[in-house]
């Protein structure tokens, strides 16, 4: 199966990171997950659950939830440079920052290494792996729309959260897995969410 890295940061949206986070251990995914420290303040705000600081106590806590074990998910700290994914010899089959802050989009549009997302999402880009951004902000400035479009011409997946209307959702969870299933189709991880066009 896949090895997948899962990328949190302090855009607001966290509930499509852990739905997706759930659909790849589903699937029988390896995901290695990083998170920033706005990260953690996100969660606090928007589903009011307060993540530990220590990547290892992250990891425990998430395994918990998602009643999987160490060798399926592991969470890496922001400065932990022997990480497989901080390397072109082991760098997993994708990623995706979900949800991604326009700073952290322009830090990889720019080959910013100053951290482990940072230096995993380069990975991506000069290996060709499948890089995934789910930028969370309205409007988008012209700044925003040019880094967008710098990754776009290296072969990014720019996949904004805008989930569509022709599958007549009934709740917030069923545009939630509109957009976690663009993901997954982007990764190649097969999924049931939802009843695909024509069907």
């Amino acid at each position: 199966m896949k090895t997948i890295t899962v990328a949190f940061t302090g855009a607001s949206g966290l509930v499509y990171g852990l739905r997706t986070l759930e659909c790849l251990l589903a699937a029988g995914c390896t995901v290695h997950v990083l998170y920033t420290q706005a990260a953690q303040i996100v969660a606090r705000e928007e589903l009011g659950v307060t993540w530990p600081g220590r990547a290892e106590a992250l990891g425990e806590l998430l395994r918990e939830q998602f009643q999987v074990d160490a060798a399926r998910l592991k969470v890496w700290g922001q400065q932990e440079w022997f990480a497989p994914m901080a390397s072109g010899s082991n760098p997993g089959d994708g990623m995706v920052v979900v949800p991604c802050t326009m700073g952290a989009l322009a830090a990889i549009a720019h080959g910013n290494s100053d951290n482990l997302l940072e230096r995993a999402a380069d990975v991506m880009i000069k290996e060709r792996k499948t890089l995934i951004v789910v930028p969370r902000e309205a409007p988008f400035s012209a700044l925003h729309l040019e880094n967008m479009l710098k990754l776009a011409r290296l072969g990014v997946v720019v996949l904004p959260p805008n989930p569509g209307f022709y599958h007549q959702p009934q709740s917030i969870a069923d545009l939630v897995d509109f957009v976690v299933a663009r993901i997954l189709d982007q990764l190649g991880v097969p999924h049931q969410l939802q009843r695909r066009w024509g069907e």
